[in-house]
């Protein structure tokens, strides 16, 4: 395993988690901690992808981190 599949794992497990504890109800969909873990995951997915130069998932990661980062400050 190199460092792009590292920072990748880290990053989806990141979503996946955030997905995770928000369906089962330990953390709200409106909440801090959801799009901080959502813009931590993708910010590091979409790095991965850039790393690979895998263009479709950096635009994809890319728009999910910005979304996130607009929801985290609309919250705040």
């Amino acid at each position: 395993m190199n460092y792009n599949d590292i920072i990748g794992i880290i990053g989806v497990g990141l979503i996946l988690l955030a997905y995770f504890l928000n369906i089962f109800s330990f953390i709200p969909k409106e909440g801090k901690l959801f799009f901080l873990m959502n813009i931590l995951g993708a910010g590091l997915a979409c790095y991965a992808s850039v790393l690979i130069h895998y263009w479709p998932f950096v635009i994809l990661e890319g728009v999910w981190t910005l979304v996130s980062v607009i929801g985290l400050i609309k919250k705040v």
